[in-house]
């Protein structure tokens, strides 16, 4: 998977179903994507967080990224005040925002990964992640065959996504290699938020904001289904 900042819960779903998670740090930034962006609740309707970028070339790869010089962290920790004060578990959850949107790290990979060590270790999730770039692969390869050979690298014999990839992947290929290709489809998660119709597929953060930590490491654990 790529990193994505505070991604929605499936993400944490598929690191539960995983031993290892690898980040594909090195691979192309794709701009308007979910890299440095989601998705909060505001006024009972879904808004979009942004982690500025430093201006800089499209091609660049997402650990050649970096935050903007002039990223306020403040302005962002105020959002997520001014959308969840009011929520159940905001005191308990907050701290953890705070600890993550003021992360030092300017190098955009970096901070979006040091952002999900802390959520894995407040979930409970047993995953080790890792760094693509850290694999020794030859890294001109692209897609498919890039993830195959860190399959083979790692020795895995099952490799598994969200439903997203089952468009880019060949099964057959996987076959060929002894590696079992595997989706995980997250269940439709819904809750109680401040009790106008319920906006789903939100970032993590909301699903913390409105339940309790166990409830959230339940439905990472057991609010999904595997399939081939």
């Amino acid at each position: 998977m790529q990193p994505y900042f505070l991604p929605y819960i499936g993400y944490f779903q598929l690191m539960s179903a995983v031993d290892r998670f690898v980040l594909f740090d090195n691979v192309q930034y794709v701009r308007q994507g979910w890299i440095n962006r989601n998705r909060i609740l505001q006024h009972n309707q879904p808004g979009v967080i942004t982690l500025p970028l430093a201006k800089d070339s499209r091609f660049l790869a997402i650990n050649d990224r970096h935050l903007s010089d002039n990223f306020i962290r403040e302005n962002l920790l105020n959002q997520f005040i001014d959308a969840y004060r009011n929520a159940p578990y905001f005191h308990s959850v907050f701290p953890v925002v705070e600890e993550i949107i003021n992360c030092s790290h300017e190098n955009l990979s970096a901070y979006i990964c040091h952002s999900l060590m802390i959520l894995r270790q407040m979930l409970s999730l047993e995953c080790e992640i890792m760094l693509s770039s850290d694999v020794a692969i030859d890294h001109k390869l692209r897609a498919q065959d890039k993830i195959l050979s860190i399959c083979s690298t790692l020795g895995a014999h099952t490799y598994i996504n969200l439903p997203g990839g089952r468009e880019l992947y060949d099964s057959e290929s996987f076959q060929r290699q002894d590696i079992n290709l595997q989706f995980i489809q997250p269940e439709y998660v819904c809750y109680r938020q401040f009790g106008a119709e319920f906006v789903p597929w939100l970032s993590i953060i909301d699903v913390l904001m409105f339940n309790s930590k166990n409830e959230v490491i339940n439905f990472c654990q057991h609010r999904w289904a595997m399939s081939g």
